[in-house]
């Protein structure tokens, strides 16, 4: 071994090493200010409403609108489809109104003209009776009821105005007397004088 002096150590403390925290405030401190600074740029630049799509610049270039106008597979805008207006359906035209023609109010016959359109009936009414007098049984109801027919076709004659009212009160008279005359006939040998007073009686209202 050496007899060669050994350094005596002593303890001595370590200095302090440099704070570094200001240095990194001032880094995070230009960072926020350059992203400020970004955002407004942004915020002016870009145009409002429209959002800018990722990987795109702002405006299309000349060649993409080009290519993007002759593609084949754009549809052209519909055209506008014009606005049907309904057209109301056709208005049938009115027909012709026929004019309504009263037929002519009959004319009212004469007396003269009645009196022979009767004349006839009444006559063969009294030859009826007659005949009826003088007969009884079936013979004698047969001829009364050819008698009713005639007084039924008297009645059905429009007489004139002026004598209707009493050519209606004589007609049916007449009828009823014939019908009490058919009982009798039936019974027995009829008695024919009220029934010949009825015929009497249209003959003056006609005046025979």
């Amino acid at each position: 071994m050496t007899d060669e002096p050994q350094p005596d150590l002593r303890w001595a403390p370590l200095e302090p090493k440099p704070r570094n925290r200001g240095r990194v405030w001032l880094i995070v401190g230009l960072v926020v200010a350059a992203l400020v600074i970004v955002g407004v740029l942004l915020f002016v630049l870009l145009p409002r409403g429209e959002s800018p799509t990722p990987g795109a610049s702002g405006s299309p270039s000349p060649s993409a609108s080009a290519s993007a106008s002759a593609s084949p597979s754009s549809s052209p805008s519909p055209s506008p489809t014009p606005a049907q207006t309904e057209t109301p359906p056709p208005t049938a035209a009115p027909e012709p109104s026929t004019p309504v023609t009263t037929p002519p109010p009959v004319a009212d016959p004469s007396v003269d003209a009645f009196r022979e359109q009767v004349r006839g009936w009444l006559d063969d009414a009294l030859t009826g009776l007659q005949i009826a007098s003088e007969t009884s049984g079936q013979d004698a109801t047969a001829v009364i009821e050819s008698l009713q027919a005639d007084a039924q076709r008297l009645g059905e004659i429009a007489p004139p105005g002026s004598i209707e009212s009493a050519w209606g009160a004589a007609v049916d008279d007449y009828n009823q007397k014939l019908s009490a005359l058919r009982s009798e006939a039936t019974a027995g040998t009829p008695s024919v004088d009220s029934a010949r007073a009825a015929v009497n009686e249209l003959r003056a209202v006609v005046g025979l």
